[in-house]
């Protein structure tokens, strides 16, 4: 017998480690099933399961697990990212803490290997994890983004674009990390808003130029009155940066400055002559509307610098620190100084100079490196870049054309808007651990860059003539190169391998919608541009999961959820549920309650399980759910092979919120709600036929059922099939994982049964609504009549005579021609009926009730309604919030309504 609950503490590691041991995580190696691949977006190796990972992997399981039961080669391949920065801040820390030398002390060879120790003996923390959420990879195949057969990969690819003339060094601006003094990604950089000031400066005219500048304009903004002015006004929110400044850039079309385009301003402080230009990029409407250029320090300020022949000045070093280096006008008293020290240097000479035009309080965005927290500096260095444009024009075409497909469609716009407009990109790093940069340097700079030292020095003594020295580049590659590579080098490329020939393309990609720009759109480029194929054929998008009033989960808000907490507490199905009903918005609002609603749906199928096991509901060896014949076992026949269709269509389209809301309607509200209590009177009454019918067929639907919750709660539906694999015939498909996904003929939809079960549920239905909002009490059993009811409708009433008493908790089903005094009528399926509740229920007293209630309900309104009429709430409020507002106000509104037909209702009692 099962036991009274399922115990996920217990079942699960067992389960996990029976599917593990099964070889069922392989594909098949049936050369006739049809392929289906997914790669995992590889997690860091320094990572711990966040909800994020929860949610990503839950659908891709969900995909995996279902494509394997409908009989297809499923290769769902898994690995990890070295994740260059956050591993080494990690071992830099631990190094720090044991009171070690630091990695520059220790040197870079022992650094790495003591990278690699730590790697072997925590870097597996989230493939575990991944296991507990009950994630079906093929782990014989793990990959590594640092494993010998991708760093084969990401040599080759490198070595191959530098030919082509596809990868190249240059001088650009980089997202600088002080800490770390390295280039970082736009994705390794958080947006802070923070409070900030504008500093406008006087910059002086130079050679004696002056202008006339507006001072007083009339009402329709035309000059009135003008000073004689000899400087000219910018504003800037990084004063240091101006040691660097090296033109004024004027809107062409600005009235003020057109005379002054050309001329030229004398730098305080350096004393540099730069000159006014014009260029678009400065807006006349904000500050002065002249804007200081500084192309060394600023993005903006780089494209300027190009479009007008600027120079590009660098005045930090790698530790933000101001250096004279590369220009030796700036003075020395600022030489090595901290750039934020340098500001106040700078802003209190301009002070006392008299150049401090004015102060101006602002609350700005500023830029932070994730990792180390420190601001990030935009700083011209030599870097090595990709030329991602001439790449991106194939993956441009390739979603255009229908190859690969986004889900929803919508973010095909973000990922062209970025392809369409996308700069060379940096992938050089001035990490330790990493993909080492395979380029070495001659000592005239000469740089030979090939998959291996032999094969450079190869190399440079067919260029020198001799043996030559050679050094190799420091720096190692940005971590989103190798994942650029990733569902290829994962399969063996470059070799040929049976997995490349068999797998490739993939078939979906999940993944969330921050990293379309990083990893999505990279993978193609590569893709396209090496197999000269599209890497996935379709890419799914995953929400964002936010706590329950739809903000950002974050340790300081106290908001987060942790996954393995929830594991811990209540299992893993719930959190997979619970995943899968919410990943239709892109903003996921979750709450532990929500989980907690979903275990107990897992409760309810468990309940039902053991519901049909103490009635004796086992298989029937050759039983053929065609032949039943009792009209509850037809309709139930029928209500599956729709739940089958519905789940089956949801999830080949990545609706797996549909998927899960079917399943959660039939198992609930129809399979154990409707169809159990249906059996009751069956297997309690004497028609041995009858009983033996529907027990066979109670036993074959729980297990259809079971096939079709396996992919979204597979712990939970592997126990039951297990405990219930002695309940009769002996099933042909031991583990659930392996088995066949069920295919349910039209033929099972049987239109007679569905119209009779559903008028009786309908029936039912709708006598236990009105009795719960006419507050009947729950003992009382009031008469129930139908008023001159057609013949259809009379056969019915006969038939399942015995079922409306006891589902409808009434004391009769009587025919009548007319309603008896108070008595309230309803209609149900085509048919008047009443329900007689004079002496049951207190008229007076209800009528006071739902007066009551209905005025508290027009207070809600009324104050809902005023929120929402106020433009300045709706414009100004989080959209979470006018949302919240919305829902309640259609609350309330619903609310009121029940309770006023209600009110009408009791008119006929008396």
């Amino acid at each position: 017998m099962l036991d009274k609950t399922f115990d996920p503490t217990a079942a699960e590691p067992r389960l996990y480690a029976k599917w593990e041991d099964s070889g069922l995580f392989a594909p098949k190696t049936d050369g006739a099933a049809e392929a289906y691949s997914i790669v995992i977006p590889p997690p860091n190796v320094t990572g711990s399961l966040h909800i994020g990972h929860a949610l990503n992997n839950t659908l891709q399981d969900i995909l995996a697990r279902y494509h394997r039961m409908r009989g297809k080669a499923v290769l769902w391949l898994p690995g990890t990212d070295h994740a260059g920065i956050a591993t080494q801040m990690v071992v830099e820390r631990q190094l720090a803490a044991a009171g070690n030398i630091s990695r520059r002390d220790m040197g870079r060879d022992a650094f790495v290997a003591k990278v690699w120790e730590w790697k072997a003996e925590s870097g597996g923390t989230i493939v575990q994890q991944l296991r507990r959420l009950g994630a079906s990879c093929d782990w014989s195949r793990e990959r590594f983004t640092l494993d010998e057969g991708l760093n084969a990969a990401v040599r080759k690819v490198f070595v191959q674009l530098h030919k082509e003339g596809l990868i190249y060094r240059d001088k650009r601006l980089v997202n600088w990390d002080p800490h770390f003094q390295t280039a970082i990604s736009d994705l390794e950089v958080e947006q802070k808003e923070m409070d900030g000031s504008y500093w406008h400066f006087a910059y002086p005219l130079a050679d004696g130029v002056t202008y006339e500048h507006p001072v007083a304009w009339d009402g329709d903004g035309q000059p009135t009155e003008y000073e004689t002015r000899d400087y000219i006004v910018v504003a800037t929110t990084r004063p240091e940066t101006m040691l660097g400044d090296t033109g004024v850039a004027v809107h062409p079309d600005d009235p003020r400055y057109q005379g002054l385009v050309g001329k030229f301003v004398t730098l305080p402080i350096v004393g540099r002559r730069i000159p006014i230009v014009a260029d678009e990029y400065a807006d006349p409407t904000k500050g002065s509307g002249a804007v200081k250029i500084t192309p060394a320090h600023d993005f903006n300020d780089f494209q300027v610098g190009k479009r007008a022949g600027l120079a590009a000045l660098n005045i930090m070093d790698g530790f933000g620190r101001i250096t004279a280096a590369d220009t030796p006008d700036v003075p020395a008293d600022y030489a090595g100084m901290d750039r934020f020290a340098a500001r106040k240097a700078i802003v209190a000479r301009a002070e006392a100079e008299g150049w401090l035009k004015d102060i101006e309080k602002t609350r700005h965005v500023i830029p932070h490196g994730d990792r180390s927290g420190v601001v990030i500096e935009p700083w011209l260095t030599d870097q090595w870049y990709v030329d991602a444009h001439t790449l991106a024009q194939p993956a441009i075409k390739a979603v255009e054309q229908g190859d690969t497909v986004f889900e929803p469609k919508s973010y095909e716009k973000i990922y062209f808007e970025w392809l369409r407009n996308i700069e060379p990109w940096c992938i050089s790093r001035q990490l330790w651990w990493g993909h080492r940069i395979p380029a070495w340097y001659g000592p005239d700079g000469t740089i030979f860059v090939e998959e291996s030292e032999d094969e450079a020095r190869a190399a440079a003594h067919r260029h020198y003539g001799a043996d030559t020295a050679l050094t190799q580049d420091e720096d190692v590659l940005d971590t989103w190169f190798s994942s650029a590579l990733w569902p290829f080098s994962t399969m063996g490329w470059p070799e040929k391998t049976d997995d490349l020939k068999r797998f490739y393309p993939t078939s979906d990609l999940v993944t969330a919608a921050d990293i379309i720009f990083f990893w999505v759109a990279r993978m193609m480029m590569m893709g396209l541009h090496f197999m000269d194929e599209v890497p996935f054929k379709r890419v799914i998008i995953n929400g964002l999961v936010r706590d329950e009033k739809g903000q950002k989960m974050s340790k300081s808000k106290g908001n987060v959820i942790d996954p393995l907490t929830i594991i811990d507490e209540l299992g893993a199905d719930p959190l997979r549920f619970t995943m899968a009903i919410l990943s239709g918005t892109r903003d996921i609002k979750l709450s532990r309650q929500r989980i907690e609603g979903y275990r107990n749906f897992g409760t309810k199928l468990w309940n039902a399980a053991r519901f049909a096991q103490m009635n004796e509901a086992r298989r029937v060896e050759g039983f053929d759910p065609a032949s039943v014949d009792q009209t509850i076992n037809r309709w139930i026949r029928g209500e599956l092979t729709k739940a089958e269709r519905a789940v089956s269509a949801a999830i080949e389209g990545g609706r797996f919120d549909d998927a899960a809301s079917a399943l959660y309607r039939f198992v609930w509200n129809i399979f154990c709600d409707w169809y159990l209590e249906l059996a009751k009177p069956v297997f309690m009454g004497a028609d041995e036929t009858a009983k033996a019918e529907t027990r066979a067929m109670t036993a074959w639907t729980l297990d259809q059922t079971l096939k079709l919750m396996h992919p979204i709660m597979p712990f939970i539906t592997e126990e039951l099939w297990d405990q219930l694999a002695g309940e009769g015939a002996t099933r042909t498909e031991a583990n659930l994982i392996g088995a066949a996904w069920p295919e349910l003929p039209d033929g099972f939809i049987d239109g007679a049964a569905e119209a009779e079960i559903g008028w009786l549920v309908d029936l039912v239905t709708e006598i236990r609504q009105l009795k719960a909002e006419m507050n009947v009490p729950q003992g009382a059993r009031p008469g129930l009549s139908f008023i001159a009811p057609d013949a259809v409708t009379a056969s019915r009433i006969a038939r399942h005579h015995d079922l409306i008493l006891t589902l409808g908790r009434v004391s009769e089903a009587a025919m009548v021609e007319a309603a008896a005094p108070g008595a309230v009528t309803f209609v149900s399926g085509g048919a008047t009926a009443a329900l007689s509740l004079a002496g049951i229920i207190d008229v007076t007293a209800e009528r006071a009730r739902l007066t009551k209630e209905i005025a508290v309900f027009d207070s809600d309104i009324g104050h809902f309604g005023k929120k929402l009429g106020n433009p300045n709430f709706v414009s100004r409020a989080a959209p979470e919030v006018v949302d919240e507002q919305r829902q309640k106000l259609a609350e309330a509104e619903t609310g009121k309504a029940k309770l006023q037909a209600a009110l009408t209702r009791l008119d006929a009692v008396g």
